[in-house]
């Protein structure tokens, strides 16, 4: 869990030091770091300790090295556990020993951008060569901008899709999802009622948003947007849980699962990937959790009164301001972030580059699904989706939420009056 004081005061901190940190680096004309007078060692911090991704990493890295001998002797990549990642991270950049760049998670890239914690990478992305900085997805940038800036490079592009068990569709005798997407009723009213259905005749679970376990709140925004509701006003600075959309919806989803039964209830575990449950709404990256055991199809999220949106989990890679290099940081992240490094990373993290949003690239990554799968429910998926909700004050909130949403998992809630708490609750947590 993210000590939410360690990350203010750290971040607040480098706020107030960026500045002279960065001109105590800077050359004699005052505009850039001066030169190393030896190569440097850079170090990346990442939440990965996947020995696969870790040996494409050092690939790259080592091609960089070979190609800037004069400024870089080595890159190191600094596995951290991901439950402690952010903890660990400003810990570093508390006692004065940044990484030169680091992995930062969606819902912390208000607050890092923001705080003056992170270098300007754009003009070093923009000014290498055959960088071809137009392919990335102006979609993919938002969370990572700021005016005319760029933060940090959004790197793993997750999409949440829904993986169907259509072994439990066939014998429970249901519509089946792709039948329905191609006919233009794939909804999330027609998943309900296909989970309840199949739950009811088959026993296990119908419909799991994975990872949520009425705990990880941040996981329904894979279905408020087909409400198109949201937690808070884009400016992060007005409670929206009251919102006609928020309400709708959440009581969609109380109801489905205490009144329907499409969903198991609190405390039930039910995993998909055992074969018990009938759909699932995660990541495409969990496709490598199935084993054969079972027929399985994947499609996109379903859609709701508002239409059909995509959602994706994100993460950036961002240089840090106090680094000891950061523009040779820069230099090497879009060495690490170009086209050809991309579509190398594409086999592990879905790229924001449009170029690479194709069935050959992603195929490699995802072996599993049929080309039509990836252009229908992980394609489509990416292109203009939005990011799971985030906030410059996100693990106060974070807390705060999870909090006031426990008394709206029982039978006999009262939706509004539960989200007319939280809203009270966490208007003081809000800017403004």
């Amino acid at each position: 869990m993210v000590h939410r004081r360690t990350l203010i005061t750290t971040l607040a901190v480098l706020t107030l030091g960026v500045g002279s940190l960065a001109a105590c680096g800077a050359g004699d004309d005052g505009g850039s770091e001066a030169t190393p007078d030896a190569p440097v060692d850079l170090r990346m911090t990442v939440w990965t300790a996947d020995e696969s991704q870790l040996a494409l990493f050092d690939e790259i890295a080592a091609e960089y090295v070979e190609a800037n001998p004069e400024t870089v002797a080595s890159v190191t990549f600094e596995p951290l556990p991901f439950e402690d990642y952010t903890t660990t991270l400003t810990t570093q950049l508390a006692g004065g020993n940044p990484p030169d760049l680091a992995w930062i998670f969606e819902n912390t890239a208000p607050e890092f951008v923001s705080s003056g914690a992170l270098a300007d990478i754009k003009p070093a992305l923009e000014g290498a060569e055959g960088y071809a900085y137009d392919d990335l997805l102006d979609s993919s940038l938002d969370l990572w901008s700021d005016g005319d800036g760029l933060f940090a490079y959004p790197f793993s592009n997750s999409p949440f899709v829904v993986f169907v068990n259509t072994d439990r569709i066939a014998e429970s005798g249901q519509a089946n999802p792709a039948d329905l997407l191609a006919e233009g009723g794939w909804t999330f009213d027609a998943a309900r009622d296909i989970s309840a259905a199949s739950a009811e005749a088959l026993g296990g679970a119908g419909l799991v948003v994975r990872d949520f376990d009425y705990s990880a709140w941040g996981n329904l925004a894979t279905i408020w947007g087909g409400w198109e509701a949201t937690p808070w006003s884009a400016d992060g600075t007005q409670c929206t849980f009251t919102d006609p959309a928020m309400v709708d919806v959440m009581t969609w989803f109380h109801d489905a699962v205490f009144t329907q039964g499409a969903m198991p209830g609190p405390g039930t575990a039910a995993d998909f990937f055992a074969g018990d449950v009938t759909m699932t709404i995660t990541q495409i990256s969990r496709a490598s959790s199935l084993d054969g055991s079972f027929e399985w199809d994947v499609v996109p999220l379903p859609a709701g009164p508002a239409g059909q949106q995509s959602v994706i989990g994100q993460a950036g890679i961002g240089v840090l301001e106090n680094g000891a290099n950061p523009e040779i940081a820069a230099d090497f992240l879009a060495y690490f972030t170009s086209p050809e490094s991309a579509e190398k990373l594409a086999a592990y993290f879905p790229p924001p580059r449009e170029s690479l949003l194709t069935a050959d690239v992603l195929g490699a990554a995802n072996p599993l699904l049929s080309p039509e799968q990836l252009e229908s429910a992980v394609i489509s998926s990416i292109v203009g989706a939005q990011v799971k909700p985030a906030h410059s004050n996100f693990a106060q909130l974070d807390a705060a939420v999870r909090g006031e949403l426990d008394s709206l998992w029982n039978p006999s809630a009262d939706v509004e009056t539960v989200l007319g708490d939280l809203c009270s609750t966490i208007e003081p947590l809000l800017e403004g």
